[in-house]
C-alpha cells in the first residue's frame, strides 16, 4: 500500500494543479445559481465533498488499525495516523462550512440537530484519537500503537451514525442523495461529482505526503537512538 501511495504521489501533484482550479471554475461558473439561497448554496459542493473525504479518511483509519492489530506492521500505523489527521482537517471544514450554510438557511450558526450533533461528536472523537497519540509519546512504542489502533476502531462506530442520522431521526438537515433522486439539476450533479473527485484526490496527496514525513521521522528517531547508545558506550 505504501508503494502504491509513493507512485501516486508522483502524478497527483500535477493532476491536482489542473483539477482543483477546474473544480473552482465549475462551482462558480458552470453550476447554476440555486433559486432560494443564491450563491451561498455553492458552499454545498465543498461541504459534501469534505464530508465524503472525512468519512473515507476515518474508514482508512479503521482498516489500517485492524491490520496493525493483526500484523503489527508499522506502515499501517503511519497510514492510520496520517489519515486521521487529514480526516480531522476535512471534518473541521465540514463543520465550518455547515455553520455558514446554516446561518443563511436556518438563520442560526448552530442548532443541536441530529446530523450536526453527531458530526461534532465524530470530530471530537478523532481529536481525542490524535491527543491520545500525543499523550502516549513517551510510552513504550508498541503499547502506544495498540491503544491508538483500538481507539481508531472504536471511533469509527460513529461514522455510520452520522451518515444515517438524517434518515433515522427527525432533522432539518437536507438529504442530499435519496432513493427517488437528488433533487439537483443535472449540472449541479456533475459539479458535485467533480468536486468530490477533486477533494478526494487532494486527500490522497496530503496523506501520501504525511506518510512519507512520518516514515522519515521514524528513521531519524532510530538514528538518534543508535547515536545515543553509542555515546553511552563510549569511555
Amino acid at each position: 500500500m505504501l508503494d502504491s501511495l509513493k507512485q501516486l504521489e508522483k502524478y497527483l501533484f500535477y493532476i491536482l494543479g489542473i483539477i482543483i482550479p477546474l473544480s473552482i471554475l465549475a462551482v462558480f461558473q458552470y453550476a447554476p445559481q440555486e433559486r432560494v439561497m443564491g450563491d451561498v448554496q455553492r458552499i454545498f459542493y465543498y461541504h459534501v465533498g469534505s464530508a465524503w473525504v472525512g468519512f473515507f479518511a476515518f474508514f482508512i483509519v479503521f482498516i489500517a488499525s485492524i491490520l496493525y492489530l493483526r500484523n503489527k506492521e508499522p506502515g499501517c500505523h503511519r497510514i492510520s495516523l496520517a489519515s486521521a489527521e487529514i480526516g480531522v482537517l476535512f471534518t473541521t471544514i465540514v463543520l465550518g462550512s455547515g455553520m455558514l450554510w446554516g446561518r443563511s438557511a436556518w438563520n442560526t450558526w448552530w442548532t443541536w440537530d441530529p446530523r450536526l450533533t453527531t458530526s461534532l461528536i465524530l470530530w471530537l472523537m478523532y481529536l481525542g484519537y490524535l491527543f491520545l497519540r500525543l499523550a502516549l509519546q513517551g510510552e513504550e512504542n508498541e503499547k502506544q500503537q495498540r491503544l491508538a489502533a483500538v481507539f481508531g476502531i472504536i471511533a469509527f462506530v460513529n461514522v455510520p451514525l452520522v451518515f444515517f442520522s438524517i434518515r433515522w431521526w427527525r432533522t432539518i438537515h437536507p438529504v442530499v442523495i435519496e432513493i427517488g433522486g437528488t433533487g439537483l439539476s443535472p449540472r449541479m450533479i456533475q459539479v458535485l461529482i467533480f468536486s468530490v473527485l477533486a477533494i478526494s484526490m487532494l486527500y490522497l496527496q496530503l496523506v501520501s505526503l504525511r506518510i512519507k514525513q512520518l516514515k522519515n521521522k521514524d528513521r531519524l528517531e532510530k538514528i538518534q537512538n543508535i547515536l545515543r547508545r553509542k555515546e553511552g558506550m563510549a569511555p
